[in-house]
């Protein structure tokens, strides 16, 4: 090469992670090569974010048709639900979204060229791609970044493989509402979908190993848990199914609470990264259970070797995935970047909705701080009262002798909307003081931080309603 060729950077996958680290590593001069194996986009607007929220919205709205606070004063009727058509109008928009922001962007990019096929690592500088269309490929790098996600895990209960049984994928387009769901897993992913087909018609019941959301503080989970309740979702904590069969079109899971039959079985355990076709050992790119290690810097423990996103250690979230690829991109380029996740939210887009910051109160014991904790409920909350939605709570953690914020917990009506404020709060390192004492618009659910907030210091129920 000679010194003045632009940099070339082979990006495999071409995802959240992979379309950051391409477009802001031409952004800084350097010539892109992205191979993906299958199709553009990643999971985020194929089989993820996008098509999960379109049915989440959509058994919603079901939802609403069929029962809501104001059924005494506006009538309500139990819809028909044509599930055939919600996919297809759900398809529809995934692939606008994918032709818009992944294969057009691509197509159109003077810097950036894509291989359809499979990359395997020769060494720290080759990769050999298997292409789709037949025949092998070498390609020569300057650097490498590898983005190439992760997909549903298959937990080993005996006589699961060999049955029919639902992905968080294959769910997203399932075209008929079964009339029983048994849903194996507890985490996010598990209890978006849950509720979702629950919403739409079916009945559902959950398996829990341990609890609803056990990484999570408990109150989260027995708040979730009673909103499943409420609408008539099974919740079997401490269960887990020993065996798996399926015939005549029916699944019987036998478990340590007794015999479960359903039409469909959902499986969303947990994610397994996309890396075993790479061949990283062989050149020395260290990984854990199939996750790949990288350091501050989103550098694997090969000099020149970047990743993020799914496929590696850290935290599964679309968003981290393309902040991790564009400091990559900045890394490979000659600049400096690190990802800070000190301040890094997430949410679970059931109703209420769960949306975290920060540490929690456990955490935060762990960590030998000590800590003030407040929670209050949404009976205190002006625009939750208005709503008739009062089930749910913010909690804020704080250091005790300064107040400083070091975590909000919140189970509520748009708590994915509300938790930025609280990113912000805790990006500026404020306190509860300054949260309590700051403007926040009336009649809205954010509101709720500041009323948490002045609880370390005063009884809200005493305020007047739009009281300072």
């Amino acid at each position: 090469m000679n010194d003045d060729s632009p940099l070339h950077i082979a990006v495999i996958g071409s995802g959240g992670a992979a379309m950051a680290a391409a477009l802001k590593a031409a952004e800084r001069g350097a010539r892109i090569t992205v191979i993906e194996r299958g199709t553009l986009g990643g999971t985020c607007v194929n089989v993820g974010c996008v098509p999960s929220k379109i049915l989440i919205r959509a058994a919603h709205v079901a939802h609403q048709r069929r029962e809501s606070p104001f059924d005494d004063g506006v009538s309500r009727q139990a819809p028909m639900v044509d599930r055939a058509t919600l996919v297809r109008q759900q398809q529809a928009r995934v692939e606008a979204l994918r032709e818009a922001k992944y294969k057009g962007i691509l197509r159109d990019h003077p810097a950036v060229t894509v291989a359809h096929g499979e990359a395997r690592f020769v060494d720290p500088h080759h990769l050999t791609v298997t292409l789709a269309e037949g025949g092998e490929q070498t390609i020569s790098f300057d650097r490498a970044f590898i983005g190439t996600g992760a997909r549903p895990a298959e937990p080993p209960v005996p006589g699961l493989a060999d049955t029919p049984y639902l992905t968080s994928t294959s769910a997203l387009v399932l075209e008929s509402v079964p009339e029983r769901m048994v849903v194996i897993g507890a985490g996010f992913v598990a209890l978006e979908l849950a509720q979702a087909f629950a919403r739409l018609g079916s009945r559902v019941t959950v398996l829990a190993r341990s609890r609803l959301l056990s990484g999570e503080d408990p109150a989260v989970g027995d708040a979730v848990e009673a909103a499943f309740r409420r609408e008539g979702i099974e919740v079997l904590n401490q269960t887990q199914a020993s065996r798996v069969d399926y015939s005549d079109r029916e699944f019987v899971l036998e478990t340590n609470a007794g015999t479960l039959r359903a039409d469909q079985l959902l499986v969303a355990t947990g994610r397994t990264p996309n890396t075993e076709a790479l061949n990283l050992e062989a050149i020395g790119v260290e990984t854990t259970q199939g996750a790949i290690r990288v350091d501050a810097c989103l550098q694997t423990t090969v000099s020149g070797i970047y990743a993020a996103g799914d496929c590696t250690d850290q935290p599964e979230f679309v968003y981290v995935a393309a902040a991790g690829g564009s400091r990559a991109a900045v890394n490979m380029t000659g600049g400096e970047a690190t990802l800070d996740l000190s301040a890094m939210p997430s949410v679970m887009f059931t109703d209420p909705q769960l949306a975290t910051v920060g540490l929690t109160e456990a955490e935060a014991l762990q960590q030998g701080v000590s800590v003030e904790s407040r929670m209050l409920g949404l009976e205190n909350v002006p625009r939750a009262l208005v709503n008739f939605e009062t089930a749910g709570f913010i909690k804020m953690v704080a250091e005790r002798d300064s107040g400083r914020l070091l975590g909000v917990q919140a189970v509520t009506g748009d708590a994915g909307e509300l938790i930025q404020t609280a990113v912000m709060a805790l990006r500026a390192r404020m306190t509860v003081q300054d949260i309590g004492d700051e403007l926040f618009p009336y009649l809205t659910m954010v509101e709720g931080l500041k009323l948490c907030a002045q609880t370390f210091t005063k009884d809200v129920r005493q305020l007047s309603c739009c009281a300072d």
